[in-house]
């Protein structure tokens, strides 16, 4: 092979390459949306039981089709408290078994029948032309994907195919088992993607190519990705709280020790290929995906009832930091998927909610009770709350600007929300402030309407425990309950008034005390709208995912 023909056959490898990482992006992309629900719920069933730990990561991975995304999500969920270590390391031994799907789909392309899957490019994207539906759309392009891994199969295998004696001689000088060790360590690296490398060496096997002697050569190589798959969750990991960095540490000890059981296996055992996949399986490239499977399937077994020991010796390699940050369920790895992140917002905006409600109790008694000195606590909790505000604002713009439309209307409505209970937090600061008039100004009042107002904001906090159930739990049917104490809060308000007039006549109270009275109902009644509006926006935005809309009387 001459210099030109060296060059013509790295482009169409590359050209290859890169077909098949674009169809790969959209199949995993497209099929994440579609199955947004079914990802939340497989990680919201996180346990203490290992068996369904790495069942999680394994299907997660199976319907991500990336080991690393999903080792970067399981890094994400430690950093913000979601799952511990002993749940993070079982999830990414599953993630690893659940990455073998795609050098199982690479594998199909050694049967003719593969040719024909080609046409799925044409019509996967003739289907997101012609369709309307977003969900039609997203099938288009998943049929398109899996067109376009083929397709890249292909074309990789006709750039070796054609210069098979150049490419031939290249590699039959590579046999060095630790040579290969790193060059798949190395390529792997540098691409961020296993399955691709992996698909490489399929491919090869297609064209009829082999590594070294043809035995367990190609083995070793495929050894070296499953330790260059960890690169990515460890550059995520720069940054991240002690944990994170203790869960991408676990991934990469796992991929290291397996690699290494696995490489004395092979060296002490030089015709193992020969005597167990190629007796097995008819085609070389079946041979390498089931040696894969069998590499992860092996690793997790061995290692999974061994889960306490990963953690401990993280924890022995990474110290505890003196200084820990603000608990927070927002962390910039759940973008990948921003089905996750937007479930982890969710969980920020109740976070929020407490964080407010809590500076709304505090103020409260300090007008009640007169004391001046819990007015600085409710302004500190009022403060925190801004600042948990304003994080999420943000991380909420920089989520939108990396989603689709299937995202859209749940972050049209996390934005609604957060502004709405981040009102409950400038109602308190306006009761700090009702306070301090009263004191300054010496205003006192009765006994009565220090009970009426008791009697207001018992309906607010239940008003609030209800709201509350119905975000998180997603319970709908409790909106009625919402809209009910909502009615009851607007009778309060005018009963409170008209009663407050009645002991002006009477002369029971100060015309002088009737602004802050007045405007310290007004609020607690404001208070009720917006969690009100907060119920019935989680409630629409369901109703519009399910192409109904949500009953009742409220409005945002």
């Amino acid at each position: 092979m001459d210099g030109q023909g060296l060059v013509l056959f790295f482009v169409r490898l590359l050209a290859g390459t890169g077909v098949f990482l674009v169809g790969v992006h959209l199949l995993t992309a497209n099929i994440e949306q579609l199955a947004t629900e079914r990802i939340r719920g497989l990680f919201s069933r996180t346990a203490d039981k290992r068996l369904v730990n790495a069942g999680v990561g394994a299907a997660a991975t199976a319907l991500i089709q990336s080991s690393g995304v999903t080792t970067v999500l399981i890094v994400g969920f430690v950093n913000v408290g979601v799952v511990d270590l002993y749940q993070a390391a079982a999830m990414i031994m599953g993630a690893n078994v659940g990455t073998t799907v795609t050098a199982q789909i690479a594998a199909l392309s050694a049967f003719p029948i593969t040719t024909y899957v080609q046409a799925l490019i044409f019509v996967g994207i003739l289907m997101t032309m012609v369709c309307k539906r977003d969900q039609a759309k997203k099938l288009g392009f998943i049929l398109a994907g899996l067109g376009l891994i083929f397709a890249g199969l292909g074309l990789m295998s006709e750039a070796m195919r054609d210069n098979r004696e150049g490419v031939q001689r290249l590699f039959e000088t590579v046999s060095d088992p630790f040579l290969l060790l790193l060059i798949g360590v190395a390529l792997t690296a540098l691409v961020q993607s296993s399955s691709a490398i992996t698909s490489i060496i399929i491919a090869m096997s297609v064209a009829g190519l082999t590594i070294g002697t043809g035995g367990n050569e190609s083995l070793y190589i495929i050894l070296g990705t499953n330790i260059g798959s960890c690169v990515t969750a460890l550059l995520s990991s720069f940054g991240a709280g002690t944990n994170a960095r203790r869960a991408s540490l676990i991934h990469l000890m796992f991929n290291t020790f397996g690699t290494a059981i696995f490489l004395v296996m092979l060296l002490c055992w030089p015709s193992f290929m020969e005597v167990t996949f190629q007796r097995w399986f008819p085609s070389a490239a079946t041979q390498i995906a089931m040696f894969h499977t069998f590499f992860n399937l092996t690793c997790t077994a061995i290692f999974l009832p061994f889960c306490g020991l990963f953690v401990k010796l993280s924890g022995l390699l990474v110290r505890d930091r003196s200084t820990a940050g603000p608990g927070t369920f927002l962390d910039e790895r759940m973008f990948s998927s921003p089905a996750l992140a937007i479930g982890q917002l969710e969980k920020e905006t109740l976070r929020l909610s407490d964080m407010a409600m809590d500076a709304f109790r505090t103020a409260y008694q300090s007008f009640v009770r007169g004391d001046e000195s819990l007015i600085d606590p409710a302004k500190a909790r009022i403060g925190q709350a801004g600042e948990v505000y304003r994080n999420a604002m943000n991380y909420l713009v920089r989520l939108s600007a990396q989603s689709g439309l299937a995202e859209e209307q749940s972050i049209s409505d996390l934005h609604s929300n957060l502004s709405d209970v981040m009102r409950i937090a400038e109602i308190a600061d306006n009761l700090t402030k009702y306070t301090s008039r009263s004191l300054k100004l010496g205003q006192e009042f009765s006994g009565a309407v220090k009970v009426e107002l008791g009697q207001m904001v018992d309906c607010v906090e239940r008003l609030y425990g209800v709201t509350r159930e119905l975000f998180e739990k997603k319970d709908f049917r409790l909106l009625l309950q919402v809209d009910e104490m909502e009615e009851e809060l607007d009778g309060y308000r005018k009963r409170l008034t008209e009663n407050h007039i009645q002991r002006l006549k009477e002369g029971i109270c100060k015309p002088e005390n009737s602004g802050v009275f007045i405007s310290l109902v007004s609020n607690l009644e404001r208070l009720g709208d917006h969690l009100t509006y907060v119920a019935h926006t989680a409630a629409d935005g369901a109703a519009l995912g399910r192409g109904e809309r949500a009953s009742g009387g409220g409005t945002v």
